[in-house]
């Protein structure tokens, strides 16, 4: 990734090898791109679609039960449409997915729909065609394709990309200055310190998961190749940029590293989301901005632009660290951020954010005061993953740090201003900020769960019993109100702005909250939060391959949870004692299997080893691992790797 070998007009990604990476699945580079587009040596051509559509016929025509092939064949008899025949089979596959037995077979009817999946011209959960030039007038942030980007000249589409990025995505961090960086895309100077080709390709790369019309597909219907050219782009401006050191190194280029941070960390590429986080880490270090003396850079010569790109840069890297690595209960590489922050009054409050393209009332943005919070609470996260270190001083009180970073979250959580507050239906970043806060005190206390069927921790007693603190009574309680408190906050997000581009942040909140739900001794499959949860996670989960992997765990370790209560029939998703009380909400057998189709395998991501589909998660802290591992990777593996390699991205004096 971070070198690449130029030969004759294609780059070539075999320099990753020293670091143990490979070259992303998600856009190859030039000359794996050739060889995977070459056609067969002997005289064959690619398959089109009906070619596909033929081959997943006869392998279903092989495994179909009497009935579904004799349904079929009858709608083949009768001249029956392409389109209706493959409606068909879709149908038929989901009941047999769900019902098969044998391994083999399973695997080659899977095979079959992920193929039908990618010819299909778009997703099932998203809206065919719609011209994007239609939205030109009402888009809130123009941009030019040129000069920033060979994969379009359509300025419109470019307009809507970077239009739905500075909407749902940026937000979140906000590591940008975004007026600065809208403004100089429309400059068009490929040599200003605040934007590149670079920076502006891999915006693009992100924004396409935000976007649901088929322009934004290298190939309509398949969402995993969403934004692949863009994203190839920025990876071939990697070998540019990456030796840039000292003075000599562009805030821009810092700014695609974090780009490429999230856009790797969505897909679930092997160890790339770690790597680019490392980098970013590296690159903020070279420049002075972070674990470095302080900076007063308002005395400096720099202008007002470089200066406040230069703030929301350094604190939107301290807030992604704190963010990544209180999420899996790993100690924090930023620990102080050497430029003080921007000014918390610096956004207007009449400054409006727009939901766009959703007809939806304008809310005020309060994007200043948010990073302010934001800032705030994590410096909060950090210190909380200061109590992961693995080698602690023997006089560490964990118990007292606990109780005084607990006092502290809910200090942070009184002091939000009114506007706030979730009955003001604020903005979706607000939104996910409350989110966070939740997280993290489920985070805090994550060890006092067990981990073990019935998910119920002795811990939690032990603690109280030798202890004694207010902090530790009902421990598991104060993360159960938590994890309600984040469907509660998910319901609101899905009503006022749906969940189909929310930030990614939302399905590891949804996913914690639901696993800390099963972690009772009274756990309730109809529990009205936790079906309510579910539901939010199924559709948050089908807009990406990570989703659907973590989706596939969650819905076999609710499986298991259940049979060893004996509450849910494993065949027939039926319950076998009567619902009661005010979660009594029905669930039908059909509705847990579309749950449940992909339980018995992980995706792709497994290879389709032998018993990947038994894979579960037995609590909380191996839910955390398995998601860091299918995200960003093992952090402890890639700085090993980084440590016995050469590779610096600031040469030490040695």
């Amino acid at each position: 990734m971070s070198a690449f070998i130029k030969r004759g007009d294609s780059y070539d990604c075999s320099a990753l090898k020293q670091y143990g990476l490979k070259c992303s699945s998600i856009a190859a580079c030039h000359s794996c791109k050739r060889l995977l587009a070459a056609p067969p040596e002997e005289g064959g051509s690619r398959p089109d679609y009906h070619r596909n559509l033929l081959n997943d016929l006869f392998e279903m025509m092989r495994s179909l039960d009497e009935v579904h092939a004799e349904t079929l064949l009858k709608m083949i008899r009768g001249n029956t449409t392409f389109e209706q025949i493959q409606s068909y089979m879709d149908q038929a596959l989901s009941s047999m997915l769900v019902h098969c037995t044998d391994e083999d077979t399973h695997r080659n009817l899977r095979n079959v729909r992920h193929r039908m999946e990618a010819y299909s011209r778009v997703p099932s959960f998203r809206p065919n065609i719609v011209d994007v030039h239609y939205l030109g007038g009402i888009v809130p942030y123009k941009a030019s394709a040129k000069p920033w980007t060979t994969v379009t000249d359509d300025d419109a589409l470019v307009s809507h990309l970077v239009s739905l990025y500075f909407t749902w995505d940026y937000p979140f961090y906000a590591f940008v200055d975004r007026d600065v960086l809208s403004r100089h895309i429309l400059i068009g100077n490929v040599n200003s310190d605040f934007c590149s080709p670079f920076l502006v390709n891999a915006l693009l790369a992100n924004a396409c998961h935000y976007a649901q019309y088929s322009e934004a597909y290298s190939l309509p219907g398949d969402i995993k190749v969403m934004g692949t050219e863009f994203l190839a782009e920025a990876e071939q401006y990697l070998q540019t940029h990456q030796f840039e050191t000292g003075s000599g190194m562009r805030l821009a280029s810092l700014q695609a590293t974090l780009l490429l941070y999230e856009r790797y960390s969505m897909s679930g590429n092997s160890d790339h989301g770690y790597f680019m986080l490392h980098r970013a880490v590296e690159m903020a270090e070279a420049l002075g901005l972070i674990n470095s003396p302080r900076l007063n850079i308002n005395q400096s010569n720099m202008s007002s632009d470089m200066i406040s790109s230069i703030k929301r840069t350094a604190w939107g890297l301290f807030q992604i660290d704190t963010v990544v690595h209180a999420n899996f209960l790993r100690p924090c590489r930023v620990l102080e951020v050497s430029v003080e922050q921007i000014d918390r009054d610096e956004t207007d409050e009449m400054d409006l954010w727009v939901a766009y393209p959703i007809n939806k009332e304008a809310r005020r943005s309060w994007m200043s005061q948010y990073f302010d919070e934001a800032c705030r609470l994590s410096t909060i996260a950090r210190d909380i993953s200061r109590i992961f270190l693995p080698d602690q001083d023997p006089g560490f009180d964990i118990y007292e740090h606990k109780r005084v970073l607990y006092e502290k979250l809910r200090q942070w959580d009184q002091e939000l201003p009114k506007c706030f507050s979730p009955a003001e239906r604020p903005a979706a970043h607000i939104i996910l900020l409350r989110l966070r806060y939740h997280a993290l005190l489920i985070n805090l206390f994550f060890d006092c769960f067990g981990g073990n069927p019935p998910f119920y921790a002795p811990q939690q007693q032990e603690a109280q019993q030798q202890f004694g603190s207010t902090i530790y009574d009902g421990t598991l309680d104060t993360a159960l109100a938590s994890a309600r408190e984040i469907s509660a906050l998910v319901r609101l997000h899905r009503d006022q702005y749906g969940l189909v581009r929310a930030h990614q942040y939302i399905m590891y909140t949804i996913t914690l909250a639901l696993f800390t739900m099963l972690e009772q001794k009274s756990f309730d499959v109809l529990d009205y939060e936790f079906l309510s949860l579910t539901n939010s996670f199924s559709t948050v989960a089908s807009c990406s391959q990570l989703g659907k992997d973590i989706f596939r765990i969650f819905c076999q370790s609710v499986r298991i949870r259940c049979q060893e209560e004996q509450d849910l029939d494993m065949e027939t998703g039926e319950m076998e004692r009567p619902p009661y009380g005010p979660s009594s909400v029905a669930v039908t057998p059909d509705r847990w299997n579309d749950y449940a189709e992909g339980l018995r395998k992980l995706a792709d991501h497994d290879g389709g080893e032998e018993g990947s589909s038994h894979y579960t998660a037995s609590g909380i802290e191996e839910m955390l691992s398995m998601y860091e591992t299918m995200s960003l990777g093992k952090e402890g593996n890639l700085q090993f790797r980084q440590q016995s390699s050469s590779f610096r991205f600031s040469p030490s004096p040695e």
